[in-house]
């Protein structure tokens, strides 16, 4: 499997895996043994004192300003939209980025679909009131944890629909938020549509540079993106669990 490569990359990424987690534990408690509900917390006014579940939203907030206005220190999964770190691989073929920006799209549109219709029962079972607003926000929450899952352990939806070789590659990286915060777009509330709207700016924005420079998000025509040039290497565990799974149970 080779040797494992304890980067800065991997070892800022394992921390705030840790801090998500001790995060979903945090809001667990809370919201198993609070007297007060989830919903509650995070709906007091200011002016009756700042709980945790408002920490919690400017939490959020600052993480996904940090994408509309991205500092330095980043993966190259983000970093790859950037025009300053593409590195043009020359000779590469139009024809076959082109197939290749239409396959990725056409399996884009997939997850979008699997992620709204299952969204929309999440959505169905609230209307119905069989889910009430702390519930939302516990699954919401959870996706938050679940993000960093896939980054580091095992993604559905490369494993699944995608096909990509890793997070670097990954066609749909920065919809991370859209999806996390997409059950918040069902409670009509300040807090809750101002995270889901700013995940949609979040979203937006890396789909225009995509649609504006595609070659940027193909390794066959950015050297940047190719492994050999990759110094992040956030991959290494997900990659060691899904050799693992393809000795013991095959393809």
């Amino acid at each position: 499997m080779g040797k494992f490569e304890f980067t800065s990359m991997m070892k800022r990424y394992s921390l705030k895996f840790w801090f998500r987690i001790s995060v979903f534990i945090t809001v667990l408690g809370l919201y198993l043994f609070s007297d007060v509900s989830l919903w509650d917390l995070a709906h007091q006014p200011l002016v009756y004192g700042i709980t945790p579940m408002h920490v919690l939203w400017v939490t959020f907030m600052v993480i996904m300003l940090s994408h509309i206005f991205p500092g330095t220190f980043r993966t190259m999964a983000l970093k790859k939209a950037d025009k300053e770190v593409y590195r043009e691989n020359e000779g590469y073929s139009e024809l076959e980025m082109h197939r290749f920006v239409q396959d990725q799209n056409q399996k884009a549109w997939i997850v979008m679909l699997v992620w709204l219709i299952g969204n929309g029962v999440i959505g169905f079972f609230y209307l119905i009131r069989l889910l009430d607003r702390s519930d939302l926000l516990m699954i919401t929450v959870f996706f938050f944890l679940c993000d960093y899952i896939c980054i580091l352990l095992f993604c559905p939806f490369q494993t699944c629909i995608m096909k990509n070789k890793c997070c670097v590659n990954c066609r749909i990286y920065d919809w991370g938020h859209f999806m996390m915060f997409t059950p918040m777009l069902f409670i009509p509330n300040f807090y809750s549509w101002s995270l889901f709207f700013t995940s949609c700016v979040v979203l937006i924005r890396w789909e225009l540079v995509y649609a504006s420079h595609p070659e940027r998000f193909w390794s066959g025509s950015n050297q940047i993106l190719q492994c050999a040039n990759c110094k992040d290497k956030t991959c290494q565990v997900k990659r060691r669990i899904r050799n693992t799974w393809v000795k013991s149970f095959g393809k």
